[in-house]
């Protein structure tokens, strides 16, 4: 009976990825590359937009600013592509648990050294990349 149950249940309830990196949008205007959903992205990876931003622009060895509209302006040319791939390695950084794969982690500063606490499984890791 519970095989029936669960047959007749849609697939998406089986997924267990409930988290998703949201995708860069923006466009390319003269030899500038303007991201208009950035605070979104750092505001769905619950981090601090100055941490992400130096990231990216450490990451990307590009100038750039946030407006007060909320969009990162870099000063280069950057195709949507290489960013999204950095926000990803971001994720995968500084907020995915090492140990669950959850996003359900802080950043923890402890003298030096910074740790990130994930509150799913409750494992405690030293992030390894400085920025």
């Amino acid at each position: 009976m519970l095989e029936d149950v669960r047959k007749s249940l849609p697939e998406a309830v089986f997924l267990k990825e409930r988290f998703e990196i949201p995708k860069a949008l923006g466009h390319i205007q003269g030899n500038r590359t303007i991201i208009t959903n950035f605070l979104q992205i750092a505001s769905t990876l619950r981090r601090d937009v100055s941490h992400l931003l130096k990231y990216v622009l450490k990451e990307l060895a590009t100038p750039g600013e946030i407006k007060k509209s909320g969009s990162l302006i870099l000063g280069t040319k950057v195709p949507a592509s290489r960013i999204n791939e950095k926000i990803r390695q971001y994720a995968n950084e500084f907020v995915l648990c090492l140990e669950c794969g959850k996003p359900d982690t802080k950043l923890e500063k402890e003298g030096d050294l910074t740790y990130m606490k994930c509150a799913a499984c409750g494992v405690k890791n030293i992030v390894k990349a400085k920025i």
